[in-house]
C-alpha cells in the first residue's frame, strides 16, 4: 500500500506538472526520430550537420533495430541499456566482433538524446548515465589500431622500407600525390581537400597548410568544407625537393592540387581502389590504405625523438593523450641507458653527467 501510494503522489505530481500526458504516450522512436532534426548540441560550437548525420546513422544501425517500436521513453531503464549494450556486444546478433569503441560510438546518440529528454521534463533521470561499458582485450582486426607499413628484406638481407615501396610502385601520375602523403601523414580527406593556396612552397621553409577536407554527404556526392576540430588545423614542413616537384606542377591557388583526367577533384573512393590498392598488392602488404601513411608517419616521427605534443599538432589530434593512446604500442619499449647523478664543481657550477667510477661516493658500485 505504501508503494501504491507513493506511485500515486509521483503521478499527481506528474499531473500537475504537465507532464503525465507525455511521459505515458511519446515512444522512443518517436523521440529519437524528432530529436536528430532539431538537436543544437550543448556546447558553445554548436552542433555540426557532420555529427547529427552520422549521429543519425547510428540511431537506424543499432538503437532503433534493437528497441521495440512500442518502447515508451519513460519506460527505458537501466537495464534495458545494459541489454542493448550486450546486443551489440554479442558477435552472433552483429554478424562480427564489434570493438570497444564501436560499442560506446553506438551509445553516444542515445545518452545526448536521453540526456536531453531529462532536460525537457520528459524523464527524470538519464539511464545511459551510468551504464558499464565493455573494457574488453583489444580486437586484432579492430581498424582503429595503428598499424604502420612494415620493413621487410629482400632476398639479399637488405631492408626494404614498404611505404616507399609502396610510392614506388604507384603509377607515375600519381605518385606526387602519395609521396606528399609519405611526408605528412594528411589525413585522406585533408589530402583531396588540397587546393593550390595551400602550398606556400617558396622559401627554405616550404609548408602545406591543412585548411579543409573534403567527405561525401549522402545526395550531394563529395563536398569541401571545414576540418572537423580547430586542432586539425596546422602548417606541416616539407622537404625541398619535394616542395621543387610541386612547385613544377604550377597548381592554380583556387583549384585542388591533384585533379583528374577531367580536371575535377579526385574522388578518393576511386583513387584508393584503382591506384593505391594495386600498389599495396604488388607489394605484399593488400591490408594498407590511405590511412597506413599516417601511422607510419606517427610512427617515424616518435622513432626520430619527437615527443607526444609534437606528434600530435603534427597529426591534428585533440589531445596528446589520444595520441599516446593509439600509438603507445609502437613505441619503443627499451628504457634506455641510467640516468647518473650530475656533480657540481666548487663554485656550484654545473658541469654535466660523470660517469659512476669517477664519484668517490659511489665507486665500485
Amino acid at each position: 500500500m505504501e508503494e501504491a501510494r507513493r506511485a500515486k503522489s509521483a503521478r499527481s505530481t506528474d499531473i500537475d506538472r504537465g507532464e503525465f500526458e507525455q511521459r505515458s504516450l511519446v515512444t522512443l522512436h518517436e523521440y529519437l526520430i524528432e530529436w536528430i532534426e532539431r538537436y543544437q548540441g550543448t556546447g558553445r560550437r554548436g552542433f555540426r550537420e557532420e555529427t547529427r548525420n552520422e549521429y543519425r546513422s547510428l540511431l537506424h544501425l543499432h538503437t532503433l533495430r534493437y528497441f521495440p517500436e512500442r518502447t515508451k521513453l519513460s519506460e527505458v531503464s537501466p537495464i534495458m541499456i545494459a541489454g542493448f549494450v550486450a546486443w551489440l556486444c554479442d558477435p552472433t546478433k552483429q554478424g562480427r566482433e564489434l570493438a570497444d569503441s564501436t560499442v560506446r560510438n553506438a551509445l553516444k546518440p542515445m545518452r545526448a538524446a536521453l540526456a536531453t529528454a531529462r532536460r525537457e521534463g520528459l524523464i527524470r533521470h538519464n539511464p545511459v548515465s551510468e551504464v558499464a561499458l565493455p573494457h574488453r582485450a583489444r580486437i586484432d582486426e579492430d581498424e582503429d589500431r595503428a598499424r604502420p607499413f612494415p620493413r621487410i628484406e629482400d632476398e639479399n638481407g637488405e631492408t626494404i622500407e614498404t611505404m616507399e615501396l609502396v610510392v614506388s610502385l604507384v603509377h607515375p601520375d600519381h605518385r606526387l600525390m602519395f609521396e606528399l602523403l609519405a611526408a605528412t601523414g594528411l589525413r585522406r580527406s585533408e589530402l583531396f581537400a588540397l587546393d593550390g593556396r595551400h602550398l606556400a612552397l617558396d622559401g627554405d621553409r616550404p609548408q602545406v597548410k591543412v585548411r579543409q577536407r573534403v567527405r561525401r554527404l549522402k545526395g550531394k556526392g563529395l563536398v569541401v568544407g571545414p576540418l572537423k576540430s580547430r586542432y586539425a588545423r596546422r602548417d606541416l614542413l616539407l622537404p625541398l625537393p619535394l616542395a621543387d616537384r610541386l612547385r613544377a606542377r604550377q597548381t592554380v591557388p583556387d583549384a585542388p592540387v591533384f585533379t583528374s583526367m577531367v580536371g575535377t577533384r579526385m574522388d578518393p573512393d576511386n583513387v584508393a581502389e584503382r591506384v593505391l590498392a594495386p600498389a599495396c598488392a604488388e607489394a605484399g602488404v593488400e591490408w594498407a590504405g590511405f590511412h597506413t601513411f599516417r601511422h607510419t608517419v606517427a610512427s617515424r616521427l616518435f622513432a626520430a625523438g619527437r615527443n607526444a605534443v609534437q606528434v600530435q599538432r603534427w597529426l591534428g589530434h585533440h589531445s596528446a593523450a589520444f595520441t599516446l593512446a593509439t600509438y603507445v604500442h609502437l613505441l619503443d619499449d627499451d628504457l634506455g641507458d641510467p640516468l647518473l647523478p650530475h656533480v657540481q664543481s666548487a663554485n656550484k657550477v654545473q658541469t654535466g653527467p660523470t660517469p659512476l667510477d669517477a664519484i668517490p661516493e659511489l665507486a665500485g658500485i
